[in-house]
């Protein structure tokens, strides 16, 4: 009798300990078979391309690029499906995670025997959302703010001056500081660093 089909799984988070742990304790499962491992989203993204694993657990906060972005570049050019791993679920996260495509959403706190029952449904073509996460989400306030408002905030939670995020988003200084404006106005939010953690906080970007 053949063996049952391994599910091939790439691992990335950039907290070592807990991503040392996942490899170890899903490892054992014998229908899992771990290709790659990665501390960052960049990284990620590319051993995804190079390994072509079938599910992809991503952390959402990671450097370089955080869970949600990897998985826009991984499932754009990889044919595999995605899981997010959270500690902090910030309510919009869900909704750019289900628009970005991603196939599961978990806490941190998932026992690895619970997150290799999810691994198995996600390889299966489900979707799992964690209740409590999604509970929150639904409860969640609307974004009110543009793409592009949204763009200049979090480009600007990581880069000093207006005219390094215009460069950023390859637009004129006037245009983005117009974007800033408006978004700090419909945050009631006194500066952009205050404006891009009201919507960092809300898992907007």
């Amino acid at each position: 009798m053949s063996e049952p089909q391994r599910i091939r799984l790439l691992i990335a988070d950039d907290e070592h300990l807990i991503r040392g742990a996942l490899e170890a304790l899903l490892g054992l499962e014998p229908d899992i078979e771990i290709v790659a491992s990665a501390d960052n989203g960049v990284t990620a993204a590319e051993l995804a391309v190079s390994t072509q694993p079938d599910i992809c657990l991503l952390d959402l906060e990671m450097p370089q690029a955080d869970g949600l972005e990897a998985a826009a570049r991984i499932l754009a050019t990889v044919n595999t499906r995605v899981i997010i791993v959270t500690r902090h679920a910030r309510p919009g996260v869900l909704r750019r995670a289900l628009a970005s495509k991603v196939s599961g959403f978990v806490p941190k706190s998932t026992p690895a025997e619970e997150l290799a029952h999810v691994i198995r449904d996600v390889a299966a073509g489900k979707r799992y959302i964690d209740p409590e996460i999604a509970a929150t989400a639904l409860t969640a306030e609307r974004c009110p703010l543009t793409d592009r408002e949204l763009d200049a905030l979090r480009f600007g939670r990581s880069t000093s001056s207006v005219a390094q995020i215009a460069q950023q988003l390859h637009l004129a200084p006037g245009t983005v500081r117009n974007y800033i404006s408006s978004a700090m106005m419909k945050l009631n939010a006194a500066s952009r660093h205050e404006a891009a953690e009201k919507a960092w906080q809300q898992g907007w970007i």
